[in-house]
């Protein structure tokens, strides 16, 4: 079964490396593929790719192009400010932390892109055969910021136990950063985006 794929569309060659990385890191499982112009994408079958990642200056110059996959189509942009961004098209700020980056790709995935319909799935395990319940628990706990230690206090359990369910956790789901295990929490509805990233721990 071949990877969705993902296309980083920006001139800046460091900028789409660096995209392409944070991507991969949020959403294992993607093909993330980066080009430096709208002609090098145009040659690589753009019908097939799930979604583009697309700067400001490629999207004002092929406007027709991804205004007609509007719906496939995420602009990044260096602002935060929603005045300052492309009307009708949904943006990702380059220049937020990789938690906002993440919390950002969770409000499309659940409210822009009509609850995840519209983004690639995350990809699990063939093997997997689900969660147990106490490890749904330890991922909330994870993904909420805890360290191993605050995991084995709160649900009173063993630390050797907590590391044992964290390495069945990575193995069933195929995935191993937290960036990943918010994501896919998230987006199962085992934890709710404000409860992530509402105890997540200020340095």
């Amino acid at each position: 079964m071949m990877k969705p794929r993902i296309a980083v569309i920006d001139p800046n060659i460091l900028s789409a490396i660096g995209m392409r990385g944070l991507l991969q890191s949020v959403m294992p499982g993607m093909d993330v593929e980066t080009y430096t112009s709208f002609e090098e994408l145009q040659n690589n079958h753009p019908e097939s790719f799930a979604h583009f990642f697309v700067s400001t200056i490629i999207v004002l110059a092929n406007q027709n192009f991804f205004l007609e996959n509007r719906r496939k189509t995420i602009v990044l942009t260096t602002s935060p400010d929603l005045d300052s961004q492309l009307s009708g098209f949904h943006c990702l700020c380059t220049n937020a932390p990789k938690e906002d980056f993440i919390k950002q790709m969770l409000a499309l995935q659940q409210s822009a892109h009509g609850h995840g319909r519209n983004l690639p799935p995350m990809r699990k395990s063939p093997s997997s055969k689900g969660l147990s319940n106490r490890e749904i628990e330890v991922l909330a706990c994870i993904v909420k910021g805890m360290t191993n230690k605050e995991v084995a206090n709160t649900l009173n359990i063993g630390l050797t136990t907590v590391i044992t369910h964290r390495k069945n956790i990575q193995e069933k789901l195929g995935i191993k950063s937290v960036s990943s295990m918010t994501i896919y929490a998230v987006s199962h509805g085992l934890v709710n985006m404000e409860d992530v990233f509402g105890n997540k721990k200020k340095p």
